[in-house]
């Protein structure tokens, strides 16, 4: 059986993806609905495939596995601050990543770009230390701040800003921490900034 709607050459090509994984699928009642193969195979049959990095035929069939992932986590390992750090662009900057599933942050410039439309989490968690003034961090989606968050207590040495969001974000939106407000100065070691896909629109 294939789906009604399903063009001829697709419906040959999800027939020899099921006999080559065998494996059992769900039939679609809609042309631009997906075929799910239990498994790690996902054919859609799609006249006009979105551009999400899965691997499209000339007959308008996109084929992507269906258990890709992305997320990362990053911190700050020590005190030293880079020289990238100006007054300019204000990015905070990390030194280790610990999580970079998908390839997607960019560790140099401490900065995620997004991979394909989604809904996405990202929290951040930036420490100020020896500092008696208020620092404010923003989360920055392309060039505008989504959320900010601030630490400005005078009797402790050390403090952290801290929040999180869901955000729906585009295809190669870049994602970033920004100190908007106060310095950083004496470092900002043991600082984390962390995001993953939640799921794809």
């Amino acid at each position: 059986m294939v789906p009604s709607r399903c063009p001829g050459p697709c419906a040959v090509l999800a027939l020899v993806l099921l006999l080559g994984c065998g494996l059992a699928f769900c039939l679609s009642q809609n042309d631009t609905e997906p075929i799910v193969l239990e498994g790690k195979c996902l054919v859609v049959c799609d006249s006009n495939p979105s551009s999400d990095g899965g691997v499209t035929s000339s007959l308008g069939i996109s084929v992507r596995s269906a258990g890709a992932k992305v997320a990362f986590s990053a911190v700050r390992g020590t005190n030293h601050e880079p020289s990238e750090m100006s007054n300019t662009s204000m990015t905070i900057y990390f030194d280790q990543v610990l999580v970079n599933i998908g390839n997607h942050f960019d560790l140099k410039a401490s900065v995620f770009q997004a991979p394909r439309r989604g809904i996405y989490s990202f929290s951040f968690h930036v420490v100020k230390v020896y500092n008696r003034q208020t620092i404010q961090v923003n989360l920055m989606q392309n060039d505008y701040p989504v959320i900010s968050a601030f630490a400005g207590d005078q009797d402790v040495t050390r403090e952290a800003a801290s929040n999180g969001v869901l955000l729906m974000v585009e295809r190669e939106d870049r994602v970033s921490l920004k100190l908007e407000r106060g310095t950083l100065m004496g470092g900002w070691k043991y600082s984390t900034f962390s995001g993953f896909l939640v799921f794809p629109l």
